[in-house]
């Protein structure tokens, strides 16, 4: 339990950060603050969008802020005046020293890995890409390098074979929201211990660099098991992506590859095939098998209602 005299400031915005929020909520915590990015504009019409978190921390009626500038004096000022124990902060910006060393119980990050890997902005997109089988989450306490704090709680999962980044954020995000609230228990409670992550480094460390459109092409002279890995840890955001030629129309075409399965048929040629349950893309090794994929210009598609349209012999990959 966690006495309401513990006061809580949470700082996140994507809807990971939502889970664990609403978890607190749920818990009784006493929120005194929720912090999240300005508003901006999104989409087509660039109408103006709110984060995951202040749709939530509006719904609850919780006192929200959000600094442009979160080494602003009047910023600072306000949220000194909450007198919070402790910052909790989920999928947020980097915060000044000013900020992260201002309540006495400290300020700790939920980091959807097990750290000391993947230190970065894209833990869990890394993890599959890398055919990782396990991953997990990391309460920690905030220091000047990022991610580099002293770990309070660890918990792993298993990745399935054929899980998404999308399905295993989900997943994450539960874990976390669990494992977050029993790092601010222990925390409240005085029984909460941390450990430097050096003491849990024990082969290198593996990092999580932001991903970019050009980071997501795909190599087909890689092995079916790699390319299949980079596929589904990258779907369904940003999305693995290559070209294919397509020989009657002579014509480029770009396809983005959302769900793939892995085959032990020998690769013959480099032409698209398929069988009952897919489309058959060639490898260096396997062909890995597509069941769902996008063509630039046209909606997400199941294998199905690619092929009515486009028989899969006319297609090459380059």
């Amino acid at each position: 339990m966690i006495s309401k005299d513990f006061k809580i400031v949470f700082m996140g915005t994507p809807d990971f950060a939502v889970t664990i929020l609403a978890k607190l909520v749920a818990e009784s915590c006493s929120i005194v603050c929720v912090i999240t990015a300005p508003d901006k504009p999104a989409g087509r019409g660039q109408h103006i969008q709110k984060s995951a978190v202040k749709q939530f921390a509006e719904s609850n009626e919780l006192t929200l802020l959000q600094p442009a500038n979160l080494k602003d004096e009047n910023f600072i000022t306000e949220l000194k005046a909450f007198n919070a124990d402790l910052f909790v902060v989920v999928a947020f910006r980097m915060l000044p020293e000013v900020v992260w060393s201002m309540p006495p119980k400290g300020t700790i990050n939920l980091h959807a890995s097990l750290l000391p890997n993947y230190r970065g902005a894209a833990p869990i997109n890394w993890a599959i890409i890398n055919g990782e089988k396990e991953t997990g989450v990391t309460t920690f306490f905030i220091e000047k390098e990022i991610d580099t704090g002293n770990v309070i709680e660890r918990s792993a999962l298993v990745i399935n074979e054929n899980e998404t980044v999308g399905e295993l954020h989900d997943r994450l995000m539960k874990l976390g929201a669990d494992v977050s609230y029993s790092t601010i228990v222990k925390i409240a409670n005085n029984t909460a211990t941390a450990i430097d992550q050096l003491q849990l480094t024990h082969d290198g460390i593996k990092n999580a660099p932001k991903i970019f459109k050009e980071d997501c092409l795909i190599n087909w002279k890689q092995p079916m098991d790699v390319i299949h890995d980079f596929i589904r840890g990258l779907s369904p955001y940003p999305a693995a992506w290559c070209k294919l030629h397509h020989e009657t129309k002579d014509e480029l075409k770009t396809f983005k590859l959302f769900r793939s399965e892995k085959t032990t048929l020998p690769v013959n040629g480099e032409t698209i095939k398929r069988d009952e349950t897919g489309l058959l893309f060639p490898c260096k090794d396997f062909y890995v098998r597509i069941t769902e994929l996008q063509m630039e210009g046209k909606r997400k598609m199941n294998f199905k209602e690619f092929l009515a349209g486009n028989p899969c012999e006319e297609w090459k990959i380059i």
